[in-house]
């Protein structure tokens, strides 16, 4: 019998488990399959979808396109486990050094030589600042890693090729339906497939902002002698536009061709007044080289050149309708004329990344240990973490769309005063130690 002074225990509340959070990932180029890899890993309950319009069987590791990855973007490549099997293909050159210089002269210069930044990895105190990869030897691997995971986990994990989304229906508190053959719904859908400036559909304030800079990059590959540097990326500002030399592992620039040392070649230039279009191959070469620093060595052979136009397409907000995210070129496409787009990309990948980590797996207040079960609590969580993500990528993503801006405005400018005021600028950067080491970071780190 019962003493009189106990009170009955009230059984304990049921507390339904939180579904797991469902994700789509809409792109399956480096960034979508970086963050379908990290979340997978960083959230292990997580159901991830990857949609792609292309092919399963179109073979990626042959696209040459050419990519510049930061030490950041690196390191990133390594935490995921990736980085092995990428640098395994032999394609892949470090940097160990930036040059950049312009071609006119800086009258008020009062040095004999003209001012150029030299950025080392030693001086840095790093073993390199970057790597230049093709496209295919990036995201082959990453692939490759993403099936394996998939296959492993198909309860959760899922690549759908072959698959375009055609549109997204915000459903509030629910998230959001994506249209993908089927009508399908997901707590966020994340679009990581931007295309090139040319394909992109133009913004409007306050959606965003688009200028088309009228000058186009012409892109291919040169072969050097053995005179220039190894490992040095040399860009140089002409009264045209910028020009860039990437390098790259030695080896043809055309099939069958003799095998030497290569670079990535991106020449932009105005495209009012293009001085390369009308040029026969000979002659491009010829002119090409009149306009890198002696540096780099002589030109010896170039490929043929595609030709891409150069804009700027910004959505002011990465965040829409509360469960769509944009990411890389998707968010942001800019002039290559700082070789930043990717890596800015991969930053996104990462805030986002911690801001679901954050948000998603800590206990509510007030809950420790337990997640809320309820849909729009739940919800709730999931917007906290996009207004964090939004939050700490602004200042980063601006800076840089304001650089690149900035830098591709100014080749349409009165020349004579445009060169003088740069040069001056380039000199006092090698010269003040504080502002290279702060330029040399946000080119390895980003500003953060």
């Amino acid at each position: 019998m019962s003493s009189p002074h106990t009170v009955p225990l009230e059984p304990a509340p049921h507390v339904a488990p939180t579904p797991a959070l469902s994700l789509a990932i809409i792109g399956a180029g480096p960034a979508g399959l970086s963050l379908a890899l990290q979340a997978a890993a960083a959230l292990p309950k997580a159901r991830i979808t990857v949609f792609d319009a292309r092919s399963a069987s179109k073979d990626i590791s042959g696209d040459a396109r050419t990519l510049a990855l930061s030490l950041g973007t690196v390191q990133e490549l390594q935490r995921m486990g990736v980085w092995d099997a990428i640098e395994q293909a032999g394609q892949t050159a470090p940097i160990r050094e930036v040059h950049v210089s312009q071609q006119q002269p800086t009258v008020l210069w009062p040095g004999a030589q003209q001012p150029e930044v030299r950025i080392t990895a030693q001086e840095q105190g790093v073993p390199r600042l970057g790597v230049v990869c093709s496209y295919g030897t990036l995201v082959a691997p990453l692939q490759k890693a993403w099936e394996a995971a998939t296959a492993a986990e198909p309860h959760r994990l899922a690549m759908r090729f072959d698959t375009p989304v055609r549109g997204f229906k915000p459903l509030g508190p629910e998230g959001v339906e994506i249209d993908a053959d089927i009508a399908e719904r997901f707590d966020l859908a994340v679009v990581a497939e931007g295309g090139v400036f040319s394909e992109q559909a133009k913004l409007q304030w306050p959606r965003g902002v688009s200028h088309d800079y009228n000058q186009t990059a012409w892109v291919g590959q040169v072969l050097l002698d053995d005179s220039g540097a190894r490992g040095t990326a040399f860009e140089r500002f002409t009264p045209s536009g910028p020009a860039a030399l990437l390098p790259l592992p030695d080896g043809p620039i055309e099939p069958g061709g003799p095998v030497g040392r290569r670079a990535a070649l991106v020449w932009c230039v105005n495209a009012a007044d293009d001085p390369v279009l009308e040029l026969t191959p000979a002659q491009r070469l010829t002119l090409l080289n009149t306009v890198f620093h002696p540096d780099a060595g002589q030109l010896l052979a170039m490929s043929p050149l595609k030709a891409f136009p150069l804009g700027l397409n910004a959505h002011r907000k990465l965040v829409e309708d509360g469960a769509v995210v944009r990411i890389g070129n998707a968010a942001q496409t800019m002039h290559p004329v700082a070789g930043q787009g990717f890596n800015l990309g991969m930053r996104d990948v990462h805030e986002l990344l911690a801001a679901l980590k954050a948000e998603t797996l800590a206990p509510p207040a007030g809950t420790p240990g337990v997640l809320q079960a309820d849909a729009t609590a739940r919800a709730s969580r999931v917007q906290h973490a996009l207004r964090r993500f939004e939050r700490r990528r602004q200042p980063d993503r601006w800076a840089l769309l304001a650089t690149t801006d900035f830098l591709a405005r100014s080749f349409t400018w009165p020349a004579p005063i445009l060169a003088t005021a740069r040069g001056l600028g380039l000199g006092a950067v090698q010269a003040l130690g504080p502002v290279k080491r702060l330029v040399a970071r946000s080119m390895m780190f980003g500003w953060r």
